[in-house]
């Protein structure tokens, strides 16, 4: 007579009529698996994927702990992805999740979260954009040099800035000529203070030459006096001109070739859009012929933001060179003519106007309690 075992809330374990369990070849592969699973199984979630004995579908059975004994059969639900897996919960394997179960279908495609920037990627992409930047605008240099590019001239601009790098030219050649004098000066006025310091040393010792020595030596340390003064006025003069050739001018420069980098880019996609636009136009030369006329338009923008920078750095270079130049020449021109003309008030009155300050001999050096 059958014999019938009590029914758990989780599966129902088949038997024959002798109290044994079926020995088919399906139950045996069950038997098999349910020995193999640890004996904690109710303590931890388990994943059991079922290849599909009976059923070509793939599915995944997620099985947690047991219920509490109040709980109701319906707290814990199979998910039956396949036939398989339903077959193994109905052999005695007590494969339960709990109550909102996390079983989700794993097979079919898996979404990925965005993916996280590659800095290296990153970099590698900068220096594919450069070297390609770099290529058009090699190419469009050596097709001016050769004749066979054409490039965008402004004639205005650019009589401007062959006329500034002229200027300035001219002036290093004047505050180098400046340069010289002021040292062979500083050497003129050492050496009349030394032949000064021997005349007085001399009048001292020679009773009979002594007004002589005198005379001499009042006059060349005169002469030192006026020529350290009119040094004082040479050096500033070349402070200021050195101030204007190699800042001001320089930085205008700059800015210049920076404007004409960007027109060489300019020239250089203008080129390239021009040679794409005589090209036929298909599905494949369509996206290209947008790309490079949207690389145009940034680079025109930017050629013309240049443009208008040198405009107006040059306006105001003009400006301010036109007043520097005017105030250190008058300098010059009056500092040099009251030297030789030998009128001291008057050079020590042109360098009060243009508020020149003279360095007394031991000036820079720190006093003895300074040092302590």
């Amino acid at each position: 007579m059958a014999q019938e075992s009590p029914k758990n809330s989780a599966a129902e374990i088949p038997v024959t009529s002798n109290g044994q369990l079926e020995d088919s070849h399906e139950h045996s592969f069950n038997r098999d698996l349910k020995c193999s699973l640890p004996v904690g199984l109710g303590l931890s979630e388990t994943k059991i994927t079922s290849h599909g004995y009976d059923s070509a579908k793939e599915g995944v059975v997620e099985a947690g702990p047991f219920p509490s004994s109040s709980a109701s059969p319906k707290s814990s639900v199979i998910s039956p992805s396949s036939a398989a897996a339903s077959r193994l919960a109905g052999q005695g394997c007590d494969l339960m999740i709990p109550t909102g179960g996390r079983a989700q279908q794993k097979s079919g495609p898996v979404v990925l979260a965005d993916e996280v920037k590659n800095p290296a990627m990153e970099k590698l992409e900068l220096v594919r954009k450069w070297s390609l930047n770099t290529y058009k605008c090699t190419r469009q240099i050596i097709s001016e040099k050769l004749g066979r590019g054409s490039r965008t001239v402004d004639l205005e601009l650019e009589a401007q800035i062959d006329i500034l790098r002229d200027n300035k030219k001219k002036y290093e050649n004047i505050l180098r000529l400046a340069q010289t004098l002021s040292t062979q000066l500083f050497q003129m006025v050492h050496t009349q203070r030394q032949l000064g310091d021997a005349f007085a040393d001399l009048s001292l010792k020679s009773l009979e030459l002594h007004e002589e020595f005198g005379y001499n030596a009042d006059t060349q340390k005169l002469l030192a006096k006026n020529g350290e003064t009119l040094l004082g006025a040479i050096n500033f003069f070349i402070a200021s001109v050195n101030t204007l050739v190699n800042k001001t001018i320089e930085d205008t420069l700059l800015t210049v070739k920076q404007y004409e980098s960007a027109r060489i880019e300019y020239d250089a996609y203008r080129t390239d859009l021009e040679e794409l636009n005589l090209g036929p136009r298909d599905a494949n030369t369509l996206p290209k012929i947008e790309q490079s006329q949207q690389l145009f338009q940034v680079h025109k923008e930017k050629y013309d933001k240049m443009r208008n920078d040198v405009s107006i750095k040059l306006k105001f270079l003009e400006e301010n060179k036109v007043k520097v130049l005017h105030n250190q020449l008058v300098l010059f021109h009056n500092a040099i003519a009251a030297y030789f003309a030998g009128n001291q008030k008057q050079l020590e009155q042109t360098l009060k106007q243009f508020h020149i300050k003279l360095k007394t001999p031991g000036a820079d050096a720190p006093s003895w309690l300074e040092e302590q």
